[in-house]
């Protein structure tokens, strides 16, 4: 009796996940928790339902929460660089929806966040994404550097040549230093030819260097690929 009571129990739970997930992809994000808090009574410590919960939080923006249980499945799973990738980005988009004051108290556990994830794993691109775009856009007097963000950059070239180039596109263009962005987004267009590399090029022509012109020429050749 007691395995049959175990087979439903676990079948039940099962079927809340799959629900869960399904709901999810639906973006039917309230329907979705749900199911997944369901699923949690019965196993509280699970790392997918866990993840799962925080992601969806994250997609309602509600970044308390998600960040509640990235949290929770790095407790769990201590050695997992993309959970603290995705704590860190959670981190980080909800210092940029409260006050300055606040987002300033933020700046060291994020840094923290990615640079463990970076550490982690030696071939995680978004954790190194994420910290180019930390170092360069956090003014100097917080911890803001060029250098560091370069050096990721550095790291990007090594795993991605499209990726180490839109880095550094990035990094130049975020320091108005706009003929040498073109120089790196142009060479990482050529490679990749992805929607991505030809939009970073496309607006740095249209709204940095205000080259309607080169802009066109661009958005004609990429359409007729």
């Amino acid at each position: 009796m007691m395995y049959i009571l175990l087979f439903f129990s676990s079948l039940f739970f099962q079927s809340d996940v799959d629900k869960g997930k399904a709901l999810f992809q639906a973006k039917k994000y309230d329907e979705a928790i749900i199911c997944l808090k369901k699923a949690l009574i019965a196993d509280s410590n699970n790392l997918e339902i866990n993840e799962l919960l925080a992601d969806v939080y994250g997609h309602q923006m509600k970044w308390d929460q998600s960040i509640f249980y990235y949290r929770k499945i790095i407790e769990l799973s201590p050695k997992t660089a993309n959970f603290y990738y995705k704590y860190g980005a959670a981190m980080g988009l909800k210092a940029k929806a409260v006050s300055k004051f606040k987002a300033l108290g933020m700046i060291d556990d994020i840094k923290l966040a990615f640079e463990t994830a970076a550490k982690l794993d030696h071939s995680h691109i978004d954790t190194r994404w994420a910290l180019v775009m930390f170092y360069v856009e956090l003014p100097g007097i917080f911890g803001g550097s060029e250098k560091k963000a370069l050096a990721y950059a550095k790291e990007l070239m090594a795993l991605s040549k499209v990726d180490g180039l839109m880095a550094k596109g990035h990094i130049e263009e975020c320091f108005e230093r706009y003929e040498k962005a073109e120089k790196n987004y142009k060479s990482a267009h050529d490679i990749g030819q992805s929607k991505t590399t030809f939009k970073k090029l496309y607006n740095l022509y249209l709204n940095k260097l205000k080259d309607k012109i080169k802009a066109q020429e661009l958005y004609n050749t990429y359409y007729k690929k």
